[in-house]
């Protein structure tokens, strides 16, 4: 069993507190979506009681440390944050769709040092500390994640957000290719072998940067769309453009000609 930081341990515990809330909003809202009357604003509400909810366990950790949750909130000069998507995947979760997820990342001096993403409908939380392994938990023993060896792109299943960009670059490769609507559990799946590549375009930092980490933890890569050879766990360089892919060793360049057309 891996040693879990007191710091990461916390974040887990901010994590499962947040999403026992939204778990339970998740099954008003798959009896919510028959109705005629329905206009999302339940789900709405929910995602307002995360934000809440998160914010006031994280200052617990890091009292004096910023939480930005998208681009409309201004980095910290010193680069020390918590980088949070209290809900990725809100159209899903808005629908009754289960593929949504928490994802909470803390970033110190620009470099993603801790992350958790939790996938609550299927009870699927991911961790990962810098340089020491991303796992999955488990009751008794938690799991170490471990990117797919796949080496043929046509036979890879790429995971993508829904722009032209990012689906023509994935349909380029492969025909297995899927959209979850939640770039953050994507990357999570990517981690644990669950899938090939990520190809995401115009996505907020603040749902890359714990599945980033994941990735790269598990033995994975991360490039900036368009950049070569970037250190992706440095926010300042390869994230805040929101364009990525990720990918395991043997397809990584296929996918950089393929993302550069």
């Amino acid at each position: 069993m891996p040693y879990i930081s007191p710091t990461l341990t916390l974040m887990v515990g901010a994590v499962k507190k947040v999403t026992a809330a939204l778990t339970r909003d998740f099954n008003e809202i798959e009896h919510l979506q028959t109705s005629v009357h329905y206009d999302g604003s339940f789900a709405v509400r929910s995602h307002e009681k995360a934000v809440r909810i998160l914010g006031e366990e994280l200052s617990k950790i890091k009292g004096g440390y910023p939480i930005v949750m998208s681009a409309k909130d201004a980095l910290p000069a010193s680069g020390s944050y918590f980088a949070v998507s209290p809900l990725n995947g809100f159209a899903n979760f808005a629908h009754g769709n289960a593929q949504f997820a928490v994802s909470v990342a803390l970033v110190e001096n620009n470099v993603v040092t801790d992350a958790v993403v939790y996938s609550p409908v299927s009870d699927e939380l991911f961790f990962a500390e810098k340089g020491c392994g991303a796992f999955k938990e488990g009751f008794r023993n938690h799991e170490r994640l471990r990117v797919a060896a796949t080496k043929s792109a046509d036979k890879a299943i790429i995971l993508c957000n829904a722009t032209h960009k990012a689906l023509d670059s994935a349909l380029s490769l492969s025909a297995n290719v899927r959209v979850s609507g939640a770039v953050a559990l994507d990357l999570a799946h990517l981690a644990a072998g669950k899938a090939d590549a990520v190809i995401a375009d115009d996505c907020e930092h603040s749902a890359l940067s714990a599945g980033i980490l994941l990735v790269k933890e598990s033995g994975g890569y991360v490039f900036a769309i368009g950049q070569q050879d970037v250190r992706s766990e440095n926010l300042s360089k390869a994230m805040l453009g929101g364009s990525i892919f990720a990918t395991n060793e043997a397809l990584r360049q296929k996918i950089a000609d393929a993302t550069a057309k």
